[in-house]
């Protein structure tokens, strides 16, 4: 349901951007972002969204009415596909959780992310209220061993993620200058870490750092681009690309007939 604030909790939270975020059995999620732990429910959002932590991390200062009148108008499917799920938004999240996430969600499940960024977190992540865990900085990231990793189930990813942590902690990986980059150069930065491909730079880009134009590129996308948007690029969409991409990937997972 969109909320009359224009944002849908389950096509936001459950479109693939994010990894702390559980559903709940009465439809409410209960999530950690930024240190800090929400419960929150389509009712109880408005009064949540008065915290500006929250505002920002939904998004609200951006008007997606307009985006998606922009998209829209560049193609008949791309309109359909925003009309399908029009309450996405793209999170503002923190930019070393998301590369070190995607970079566990490569040969991986979403279920199998969650458990273990959540273990990730238990491991050494700084405690907050009721016994959550924050996600860990680099910096603790980086002391442990890649042994430690392994245990903690990210198995062949265990070396790409500490090399990921120890680049970040020692500041090569400067998010705050890749922020300001133009796209090709950014993603040039992240797919110097070890296991970072196109892919996951792209969504660290889109999702941690609020870059709209960056176009992650999956195999479901792959299938999406060549079946609905034949003979186009992600250049197509222009400045809100990434914005599309939501819409596209999640409309595309939800009508797998569309492939058959």
């Amino acid at each position: 349901m969109e909320n009359g604030n224009g944002l849908s909790l389950s096509q936001t939270l459950e479109c693939g951007q994010c990894f702390r975020w559980e559903r709940k059995e009465d439809g409410s999620y209960s999530g950690v972002a930024g240190g800090r732990r929400l419960r929150i429910s389509e009712q109880s959002l408005p009064e949540a969204l008065k915290d500006p932590f929250w505002a920002h991390y939904f998004d609200m200062e951006r008007d997606y009415g307009a985006i998606r009148g922009h998209l829209c108008g560049k193609d008949p499917v791309l309109a359909e596909a925003a009309a399908y799920a029009p309450g996405i938004r793209i999170l503002n999240q923190d930019p070393w959780e998301t590369l070190c996430s995607f970079i566990l969600s490569q040969a991986n499940n979403i279920p199998r992310i969650r458990g273990i960024v959540g273990k990730l977190c238990r491991l050494c992540g700084p405690e907050i209220d009721g016994g959550f865990r924050a996600f860990p900085s680099a910096e603790d990231m980086a002391s442990l061993s890649e042994a430690d990793l392994r245990a903690a189930g990210c198995g062949f990813r265990a070396g790409y993620v500490l090399d990921a942590a120890r680049r970040t902690a020692s500041g090569e990986l400067d998010f705050s200058r890749l922020r300001g980059m133009p796209l090709e150069e950014a993603r040039e930065k992240l797919t110097a870490v070890s296991g970072v491909g196109p892919k996951v730079a792209d969504c660290t880009l889109l999702y941690g750092l609020h870059r709209l134009d960056a176009f992650p590129m999956d195999v479901w996308m792959k299938r999406a681009m060549k079946r609905l948007f034949p003979g186009k690029t992600p250049a197509f969409f222009g400045s809100y690309a990434g914005v599309a991409q939501q819409y596209i990937f999640h409309y595309s997972r939800n009508h797998p007939d569309l492939f058959k």
